[in-house]
């Protein structure tokens, strides 16, 4: 009997469609592996402390996995179909979960429940996936030949999802387009088994609701950016006029009025309106107490503005600055609103911007430096945290000139006294004299900065004329402080203990501002 028009030949539609199940599998990881990445990073981003958010998020998304791996036992028929069902389920679970978290996040009361839901629902699904795949792809394999193919694939998915979502999804696409990318991904899978299984009389339904779910997958990807700047205006109260997702931070800048201000990873960094007391306190002490700083070294400080006030005194004659992130000196560098708030100081020929990591920087280092200003973002996450332990100050200490001095930045004495403290102790656990002192900055409150030096610190300071906020007497009773805020027995922060982290997260998270 001759085949029937559009018709395969009997062997070949088994053949096709175990080549895309094998395929599916490929995917399958990928796909469950970018989802993991991407709440894990979502969490870090917008709780804080990466090594927590990624440890939780991986172990709730692999014991997801098991249980989903055990429900597998319970489809007893039909696997090819519960398969191609779990597939459109995922891709519209997964594709929108990005998304969902960035909008959710200024809505709900505690985000770790929507997240973590979210994490056990994905990872039950995927857990359900290579189970059920094996099953179907038991009558086409030799056992060993099944397990061995189906595996590989596996981690070869694994492997191309880690390499692609930190070089490539990240900095590119952002968290939203790359849920929406991959939630395509699935359904794509989807459909094309629907497809494979044409002749089937149970496809119709399935290959409606996988349309519907690729429909609104393209909608999300389509309007990704406004989703992301209505979940950020709902997240920060203001008008966003700048927001990208670098291979570092998400930096955002807002404006409300004359007021601009930015953030990174969600963590406000200066307003336009106030900044200049707090790089007035952080520079300046220092530079007043040295009595020839030709050469200084910004450490941190990519918006430049740190790197104005250091560029006023006209005793300077190099200044180094080390920041992360090329795309923060790019942007207070290139774009003219920002480089008039920092006068222009990143395109000073006196300055050098060298985009690194600082801890590793430092140890490479063998120049001296007559002032050094350390200038990095609050220690909530351990890879910050690096920047400010025994290890990392005893490498700065080592470019610190003899007479030289240097100041950090070190949260508020007031919020958070423990880990301003901590700061104290680490420094003078690395062989320097250190003295605290603080500024009342409206944006954040009263915030502390710490002095260091290889000599005592005297109370000697030579201000130039026309601060807007440090005059002698002033700068004087920055170094008094009251009870509230007074020295107290604290650890010193080593990589292997990290104490400043975890008592910066205790003591911020039980703040009430």
């Amino acid at each position: 009997m001759a085949d029937m028009p559009g018709a395969e030949p009997a062997e070949q539609a088994p053949r096709f469609l175990a080549i895309i199940l094998l395929v599916s599998v490929l995917v399958v990881a990928t796909c469950g592996l970018i989802y993991e990445l991407l709440a894990g990073t979502l969490a870090s981003y917008l709780l804080g402390d990466s090594v927590t958010q990624f440890s939780t998020v991986i172990g709730t998304y692999l014991f997801a996995m098991g249980v989903g791996s055990w429900l597998s036992r319970f489809v007893r028929e039909d696997e090819l179909g519960a398969f191609i069902r779990i597939e459109i389920l995922i891709a519209l679970i997964g594709g929108w979960s990005a998304a969902g978290l960035f909008l959710l996040f200024p809505l709900v009361y505690d985000f770790r429940v929507p997240l973590y839901a979210l994490v056990l629902a994905i990872g039950i699904f995927v857990g359900l996936e290579i189970p059920l795949l094996i099953r179907i792809l038991r009558h086409r394999f030799a056992l060993r030949e099944l397990v061995s193919n189906v595996l590989t694939y596996d981690y070869v998915g694994a492997l191309i999802a880690s390499l692609l979502f930190p070089l490539v999804l990240v900095p590119w696409l952002g968290m939203m387009r790359t849920g929406f990318v991959f939630g395509l991904a699935n359904v794509a899978v989807a459909i094309a088994l629907l497809v494979s299984l044409r002749r089937s009389r149970r496809i119709a339904f399935d290959l409606i609701t996988a349309g519907l779910v690729a429909a609104a997958l393209l909608a999300g990807l389509a309007y990704a950016e406004r989703l992301q700047r209505w979940s950020e205006v709902a997240f920060y109260g203001e008008p966003v006029i700048y927001a990208r997702s670098t291979p570092y931070q998400r930096v955002v800048l807002t404006r409300r009025g004359s007021d601009l201000r930015l953030y990174l990873n969600g963590n406000l960094q200066f307003s336009s309106r106030d900044e200049y007391r707090y790089h007035e306190a952080l520079v300046w002490p220092v530079l007043g107490r040295v009595a020839d700083p030709r050469a200084v070294l910004i450490l941190g400080g990519g918006d430049g503005l740190a790197a104005r006030e250091v560029l006023r005194d006209p005793r300077v004659r190099s200044v180094t600055l080390v920041d992360l992130d090329p795309e923060m000196t790019r942007l207070f560098r290139d774009t003219p609103q920002l480089a008039a708030l920092n006068r222009g100081s990143l395109a000073s020929p006196k300055l050098r911007v060298i985009n690194d990591d600082a801890f590793q920087w430092v140890r490479r280092e063998r120049a001296r430096f007559d002032a050094v200003i350390v200038d990095f973002p609050d220690p909530t996450e351990f890879s910050l945290g690096k920047l400010y332990t025994e290890s990392f100050y005893r490498e700065v200490a080592r470019l610190l000139a003899p007479s030289g001095m240097m100041t950090v930045q070190s949260t508020s004495p007031l919020v958070a006294p423990r880990s301003y403290w901590t700061v104290a102790s680490t420094l003078e656990a690395a062989g320097l004299s250190s003295r605290g002192y603080h500024a009342y900055v409206p944006s954040f409150g009263e915030w502390g900065f710490t002095l260091a030096a290889h000599r005592p610190i005297s109370d000697a300071v030579s201000l130039p004329a026309g601060l807007r906020f440090l005059t002698p007497s002033s700068e004087r009773l920055m170094f008094d402080f009251p009870p509230d805020m007074a020295r107290r027995p604290t650890p010193v922060n080593r990589l292997d203990n990290q104490a400043l982290v975890r008592s910066f997260a205790a003591e911020w998270g039980g703040y009430e501002g």
